[in-house]
């Protein structure tokens, strides 16, 4: 019995050196989290029935007589002769990690080998197996169910039962059942049970520093995130992007961070800065794909990079889209000098971060949006509902109180319409085109009354009333035109308003037949404040911010100007307003 003892301890050592190097492999490290998929219960039978049949090839032959023959493999014996093994130990762990399923298909692969090496005798060993697997699986998957997985000692106690299962079944079956048990049943006992507790110990120590590692980095993306919450959300400039790079590379393990938009590199820190700079167009093959794409990209290689640049130390990356508002509006980037650093924890850390950055970015766009449509109310309370502007409306409407009181009163409304508006548009950041064109010839009676027939404003319409657009802009372009294009000429003055649908796109014409802008003029307006006698362009630039914060790039002004006048164009995406 001695005897026996020591030389199956030594097969139950080899089964837990296994077991180490198995939990130690990062494709076995990323199935544990995924009991549910049929794919990861596939490739866990394949593990464990590989395991299960090692333990039958690795076996202690017993003969007839109980004499022991120990062999490197063995591949086949008398039908008279019996084995002890490490299969039910390796049967158990299957049922106790992957469930019944595992556990049950693992022992039939066992069980119906075990017969096959013995010539066809002791079928038994088929049930015995198929049993402990079911029933150590039903034991895991009531661990399963709670996101976790049996103890060591439960493991030991659950080993210790499957093990009793197996003396019984070959008690009551094998021809020499009692004089076996005898021979085997305290070894196999407690080697077996032993076993099965360090293998699932292994197991757990794994998940234990799992945790232990996803706390300290969920504590470091925590202050991460909050170090870099004031840089993402400020929007994507070389500025933030740089400072948010450094930050992101002290608080991972990554050699190199990069960040770009959607056309350039806005900052690299690490290696390869010397020809990954700022304000260049994005270089590699990788970041390239991932801005077209909008997925993320994962490169083992310095060629899978495409870096053309000779010499460059990156050798491995993860490149992921900064997604905003369905959106790719730039990219992080993540940099290994040594492609070995690559594994999956790093992937799953990439992708959690590019999230909260997303996120930030999104959040910043809003702050924006919410910024720039109050920047718009205090422009048009400012420049548009000035206190001149409002005495020179009051005073107009008290002289015609006394010779046309019916004017007088319609005016009044129209006042009243403008006010209501101009705050409504202030706490929305899109209104419909009827609300925008109520607003606009509200502003155009006022202002007509005090000039009339000075200017001429034509509207067509070509489109759903419930289409929806940012506030203030046809008035602000309306406005634009009646204070600047027709200056020192009082007939003659026409601005034309031009609102269709084309292609699921909103279209939106102002033009005017006035003096035109300076050419010199032009490449600024919308894009920063001008020094102009005519005025400083702050509406425009606020109107082209909103518009390209909403929707992009492609809805920015397109203005077009000479001296017959000015055309100002808006195409936006088509949204109409369920009611």
């Amino acid at each position: 019995m001695i005897t026996l003892f020591l030389l199956l301890m030594q097969r139950v050592g080899t089964i837990l050196i296994l077991a180490f190097l198995l939990v130690n492999v990062p494709f076995f490290r990323r199935l544990l989290p995924k009991l549910d998929q049929i794919s990861t219960k596939f490739y866990l039978i394949l593990i464990f029935a590989g395991f299960a049949l090692f333990s039958n090839l690795t076996g202690v032959e017993i003969t007839k007589n109980n004499n022991l023959v120990s062999t490197t493999f063995l591949t086949g014996l008398p039908s008279s002769d019996s084995i002890a093994n490490t299969r039910t130990l390796v049967i158990t762990v299957a049922g106790l990690v992957g469930g019944p399923v595992v556990g049950t298909i693992t022992g039939l692969i066992a069980g119906v080998h075990r017969v096959f090496q013995g010539n066809g005798a002791d079928s038994f060993y088929i049930f015995s197996s198929i049993i402990i697997g079911w029933i150590s699986g039903m034991i895991g998957h009531s661990y399963s169910k709670r996101r976790t997985y049996p103890t060591a000692g439960v493991a030991a106690i659950t080993g210790l039962g499957m093990e009793f299962i197996q003396m019984l079944f070959i008690l009551v079956f094998s021809v020499s059942g009692l004089q076996l048990v005898k021979l085997i049943f305290l070894p196999m006992m407690i080697l077996n049970s032993f076993g099965t507790w360090v293998f699932m110990s292994i197991i757990s120590a794994y998940l234990h520093q799992e945790e232990q590692l996803r706390a300290v980095q969920t504590h470091d993306i925590l202050e991460l995130a909050n170090k870099t919450l004031p840089y993402f959300s400020s929007g994507l400039t070389e500025s933030s992007a740089k400072q948010a790079a450094t930050i992101i590379q002290h608080y991972t393990n990554f050699d190199a961070i990069g960040i770009t938009d959607s056309q350039n590199v806005l900052a690299h820190v690490g290696p390869g800065s010397d020809h990954h700079v700022p304000e260049r167009h994005v270089v590699t093959d990788l970041s390239k794909r991932v801005l077209a794409s909008g997925k993320m990209e994962v490169a083992n290689s310095k060629e899978m990079i495409g870096c053309p640049i000779p010499g460059c130390p990156l050798a491995a990356a993860i490149v992921i889209p900064l997604i905003v508002d369905k959106q790719v509006a730039g990219t992080l980037k993540m940099y290994f000098t040594d492609a070995r650093k690559l594994t999956p924890v790093e992937e799953q850390l990439a992708t959690g971060l590019a999230s909260i950055f997303s996120s930030q970015l999104a959040l910043g766009l809003a702050e924006e949006q919410s910024k720039l449509v109050r920047d718009a109310e205090i422009k048009s309370l400012q420049a548009q509902v000035n206190p001149h502007f409002f005495f020179n409306a009051i005073n107009t409407i008290s002289a015609l109180m006394r010779t046309d009181a019916t004017q007088a009163h319609d005016l009044l409304l129209e006042l009243s319409t403008y006010f209501r508006t101009n705050l409504q548009g202030a706490r929305e950041t899109e209104i419909t085109l009827k609300q925008e064109e109520a607003h606009v010839q509200a502003y155009l009676s006022l202002e007509q009354s005090r000039f009339p027939n000075k200017y001429s404003v034509n509207f067509s319409v070509k489109s759903n009333e419930l289409n929806l657009l940012p506030p203030f802009t046809i008035q602000i372009l309306v406005e634009n035109a009646i204070r600047h294009a027709f200056s020192g000429r009082k007939k003659n003055n026409c601005v034309n308003v031009v609102v269709t649908e084309k292609r699921n796109r909103l279209h939106i014409l102002v033009s005017d037949n006035g003096n035109g802008i300076p050419q010199k003029l032009l490449p600024h307006l919308g894009q920063r404040v001008v020094d102009s006698i005519q005025g400083s362009g702050t509406a425009l630039e606020n109107l082209n911010r909103r518009l390209t914060g909403l929707y992009g790039p492609k809805s920015a002004l397109k203005i077009n100007s000479s001296s017959k006048g000015t055309d100002v164009k808006i195409v936006i995406p088509r949204k109409v307003k369920t009611i």
